[in-house]
């Protein structure tokens, strides 16, 4: 039977043992204040795991760029040479780390991998990398993706909308907006109150906030915002697997770093103007995406310890088929361990 030598369909459920790992070791520094030591933990639990895998990930996405952090590296190559798969991945070991360090909700671990059909094709082309710190971004769930009418950047806010609120059967005042609380969406939040939604502002968690309008019976309808690059893929490829729509654009800070992409990315007008597509971002069918809650998010639980066991939360996305997966997973404290890369041993949690 064809689909018991398919890789990719093996391959989902080591993706979620990485994110669980990362999960539980970035859980030792939840509210201690320290939210490097965090991200270095869960790095070190999602390179241990891919040692220990059949599975040649090249890193695509991943940190340094927009958070200088100690974690995982675009470019880095994880797992065995001779691994039987060969999978692009982009990965963010705690999306929140400063959730993480100071002990509140919404931290997840997160990656996303994508696989060519032909072993001798390129797999990172599949996930965009995009140079820039920051993208505005706008994503919706399905039902809002689907048919004529459709949201849009370069559209006012107040028509994006009244599309939302018309393809959802709402009134505009009971449509729920999250927007990420930072100084530079004043004006967003400004146009938001006066059209009379309710918006529901967060301090971290980019990924899990794009992704919630897509969600089975969602608590939002419309993300919109400027947030991170990398994690713009991330929440493309789960948008994908659910069936919404997510577009970005990139937005540079300041005149020095338009300037760098200008003369260091061949930058031009048009690729300052261009739009991405969650097609754009995360290609293919081969697209899977693993999370699992570190701190009680919209999108998932957080952690929970009881009875001698910790028990975690993830969800499993597939976009060839659009299989959604929850695995709710209990770790027995006393015999659970964690193979970390920097040590080359199992540790215990």
């Amino acid at each position: 039977m064809a689909h018991l030598q398919d890789p990719e369909r093996r391959f989902g459920l080591e993706l979620t043992r990485c994110t669980e790992a990362a999960a539980l070791q970035a859980w030792k520094w939840f509210g201690r204040g320290d939210k490097i030591a965090a991200d270095q933990a869960a790095a070190d639990a999602i390179r241990g795991m891919f040692d220990i895998m059949d599975v040649k990930a090249y890193v695509a996405i991943g940190e340094g760029r927009k958070d200088k952090a100690p974690g995982i590296f675009q470019g880095e190559v994880l797992g065995p040479e001779d691994g039987s798969l060969t999978v692009a991945i982009a990965v963010d070991p705690i999306d929140g780390t400063n959730l993480t360090a100071k002990g509140l909700p919404g931290a997840i671990s997160v990656i996303a991998s994508a696989s060519c059909e032909h072993p001798e094709d390129d797999p990172t082309a599949l996930l965009q990398s995009i140079p820039s710190y920051y993208m505005e971004k706008i994503a919706v769930g399905p039902k809002v993706a689907q048919g004529p009418g459709q949201i849009s950047l370069e559209a006012p806010l107040e028509d994006n909308l009244d599309i939302v609120a018309f393809k959802l059967g709402k009134r505009i005042s009971d449509l729920v907006v999250v927007v990420l609380d930072r100084p530079r969406h004043a004006q967003i939040i400004e146009t938001l109150r006066e059209s009379g939604c309710r918006i529901r502002l967060i301090t971290d968690g980019d990924v899990a906030a794009a992704i919630g309008p897509s969600l089975p019976n969602p608590e939002v309808d419309l993300y919109i915002g400027i947030g991170g690059s990398p994690e713009a893929v991330l929440s493309a490829a789960a948008i994908k697997c659910l069936g919404g729509a997510q577009y970005c654009r990139v937005w540079p800070r300041d005149e020095n770093e338009k300037r760098h992409l200008i003369e260091h990315e061949g930058y031009t007008d048009e690729d300052f103007q261009r739009i991405y597509s969650a097609n754009d971002l995360a290609k293919g069918d081969r697209i899977l995406f693993s999370a699992t809650g570190i701190s009680d998010s919209p999108l998932l639980p957080g952690l929970r310890f009881t009875d001698g066991h910790a028990i975690s939360t993830s969800v499993l996305m597939r976009s060839k088929y659009r299989t959604i997966r929850y695995v709710e997973t209990h770790h027995n404290l006393q015999s659970k361990t964690i193979h970390l890369a920097s040590s080359h041993d199992e540790v215990s949690i």
